[in-house]
């Protein structure tokens, strides 16, 4: 090896025609060498390399997407277990809101609940009902008088009311300027549902839109649009 090196620092580059045949086949090769790796460099590399970098990607979407649809097949059973305890949970739900028919009943029973906590009824207004998709909302203006106890109990009762009743818009005030700490004012918006019957609920579908079109304003006409032009004088 030494022999080898000491005669490659030996070499005349200037007289390349006298080198050994070793040195000739030992250049030959490197030179054939550093052309094949600038030629897959070039041809290969560079070219190929975005594509192959392009499939990986693509390999790992694909395979990501592979295993997403395998874990929701595999939790296929148990997503349509859920779906059946949803649609139950909703029916239930639906059975606990009142017909058109029992709204009456119902405030009534809003109002009574109020009477049976203890509390002075001075203000029961219901509203007009604001329709939504399948289902129509009755606010009830309520101002009641009492202690804090008796509206803890009020508002117990109307949790406890089998159709549904939700509160808002709470307010408590003093009744009067020298009332006595426990005489308060409770000002609430009570609001119940109702289920749309099937014309009811085309009804609300079909007026949906029409409010939309309802905002634009009406082209106004020139105050002299539609009248005749008038004749001109007759020559005489």
């Amino acid at each position: 090896m030494n022999n080898f090196l000491q005669q490659l620092r030996q070499l005349d580059f200037n007289d390349i025609g006298r080198w050994p045949w070793l040195f000739h086949a030992f250049f030959v090769g490197l030179f054939f060498a550093l052309a094949a790796i600038l030629g897959f460099y070039l041809l290969v590399y560079q070219n190929q390399m975005p594509r192959l970098e392009k499939a990986e990607q693509e390999e790992r979407a694909l395979r990501s997407s592979f295993e997403e649809k395998q874990r929701k097949a595999a939790n296929f059973t148990a997503y349509k277990a859920q779906l059946a305890e949803i649609e139950r949970s909703f029916g239930t739900m639906l059975r606990q809101l009142p017909g058109k028919t029992e709204i009456p009943n119902l405030l009534v029973d809003i109002s009574q609940t109020g009477l049976g906590a203890g509390l002075q009824e001075e203000l029961f207004q219901p509203l007009d009902e604001v329709r939504k998709d399948f289902y129509a909302e009755k606010p009830i203006k309520i101002r009641l008088r009492g202690s804090y106890h008796e509206f803890g109990r009020f508002v117990s009762d109307i949790a406890a009311l089998p159709r549904i009743v939700t509160l808002h818009d709470i307010e408590v005030t003093p009744a009067t300027k020298d009332a006595v700490p426990d005489e308060l004012l409770l000002n609430v918006t009570a609001k119940t549902y109702r289920y749309l019957d099937e014309n009811e609920a085309a009804a609300a579908a079909e007026a949906a839109p029409a409010k939309g079109k309802a905002g634009a304003r009406p082209v106004k006409k020139p105050a002299d649009a539609g009248k005749k032009p008038a004749r001109p004088p007759k020559k005489a």
